[in-house]
Order: C-alpha cells, then structure tokens, then sequence
C-alpha cells in the first residue's frame, strides 16, 4: 500500500489495515530508487511474510530489491518474522547494539515474549526464530537506503535499545518512530522487565525538539502531515510531571 513516492506499507495486523497476518506491527518498505528497505518484519506466523512479499509485488516492487531489514526494537510482532526475511532476501539485518544479543539468541525472557505469551498476547507454542544482526547501531549512526539517508536515535522506554529513525524525503521530513508514540499522543507502557517510564519522558522529549511532518508508527493511525503534533502532546504530559494516555 503506497503512502508516499517514498515509502509503502507492507504489512499492518489488526491494529493497522489488516494487509497481513493478524499480530503484524506496521511493517514499512522504504523505496530509495536503487534499493529498498524493510522496516520491521512483522510477528511471521506461518504464511505472514509471504503476504508480505505479495504486497510488495502487488505495489509494483520486487522484494529481490530489498537490501537492508531495519530492526526497530525486539518484539515479537516487530521481529518474528526477521529469520525468514534473512533467510529468503539477499539483505544486511540492522539492529541496535543493545537489543542485537536477544535477536541473536531469540532467547524468551529478554524479549518479555515469556510473560507477553502468559497475559494472551501470543500463542502458547509460539517460539520467536533466531535472527542474525549483521549491522548493530546507535544514535549518531546513518543508515544509506538508495537516495535516502536514516538517521538513527535511540529512544528507549517503551524497551530496551528500541530506535526511531527520521528521513527527509522527496517531499516531507519522516518520523519513523515504531512504538514510540501513536496518534493522539498516546503510548505503550506496559508491566515488563525493560519498559521504563523515566527513559519513555526522555526519549519522547528529544524527538519532540526535532522537526519533521510524518509519524510512521508501529500500529494505528499513520500521520502523513502534522505528526509532530502527536509526538508534542505526549511531551507535555511528561513535562507536568504526568504520563500521556495509554494504549493498554
């Protein structure tokens, strides 16, 4: 589903448009001319990537294209799939340092999916797949997609070594924030080891001070103008000493 001369929408569960498999996070291919990009991969429950790649070619682009699969943060529904992308694309996986080691070992606990899988959330037999990271980042780091340049930030909070990225397009400034913040200045905060409310306040204010039109996250409401404003309204909750509306 193409959103802009830039960037496409792949893949989106029930809490998006529902293009592919149910527990999918909006997954985003990046179109730089001479390459591409994935943002994300989705939770790959059988057939789920598939779907994805099918949108790709129905979008007019060949997945052989695809260079780069771009990490944002360890979640299932963001990562699950990266081991079947690794293994079908002829592409380099991004992560950051920190969240690197438990997408290497897919290890249970690192990745809250233990006590996600205990509240519901996924399948009881669900297993997250191992994934190597051949590229680890932080803040500071750029990553090149074609004409386009990612900057990379970290902005833990939501977990630990979770990134955003902003991009200047054709035609707009990009906010590639995954879970950051959503639409209305909401967030996800939830009761696992790594979510941490004094680093959520600090990674939401630093994206507040940058400048930017579009809020590509990782579920709901896309912002193609006016994003920052979400991001904004999530800053002044912390900035009284609150916690901004959320999600759960």
């Amino acid at each position: 589903m193409k959103l802009t001369n830039d960037v496409h929408v792949v893949g989106s569960g029930r809490l998006g448009f529902g293009i592919s498999g149910a527990l999918d996070c909006h997954v985003y291919l990046i179109n730089g001319g001479n390459e591409l990009a994935l943002i994300d991969t989705g939770m790959g429950l059988p057939g789920d990537f598939e779907q994805i790649l099918a949108n790709i070619r129905d979008d007019g682009l060949d997945p052989k294209r695809i260079r780069k699969i771009i990490l944002t943060h360890y979640h299932c529904d963001h990562i699950g799939a990266a081991q079947e992308a690794y293994q079908r694309l002829d592409a380099e996986v991004i992560a950051s340092r920190i969240a690197a080691p438990a997408i290497r070992s897919g290890e249970e606990r690192a990745v809250a999916l233990d006590v996600a899988k205990a509240a519901g959330f996924y399948p009881l037999d669900y297993h997250l797949p191992p994934c190597p990271v051949t590229r680890e980042v932080s803040e500071g780091d750029r990553i090149t997609v074609g004409d386009y340049t990612l900057n990379v930030w970290d902005t833990p909070g939501h977990s630990d070594g979770h990134l955003s990225f902003t991009m200047q397009g054709s035609d707009r400034t990009y906010l590639i924030g995954a879970d950051l913040v959503f639409w209305g200045g909401k967030i996800v905060l939830q009761n696992i080891h790594d979510c941490r409310i004094d680093a959520y306040a600090k990674s939401v204010l630093k994206m507040a001070a940058l400048d930017f039109d579009a809020l590509l996250p990782g579920h709901l409401q896309i912002s193609l103008s006016g994003g920052k404003a979400h991001v904004e309204q999530a800053a002044a909750a912390f900035k009284q000493l609150g916690v901004p509306p959320n999600l759960l």
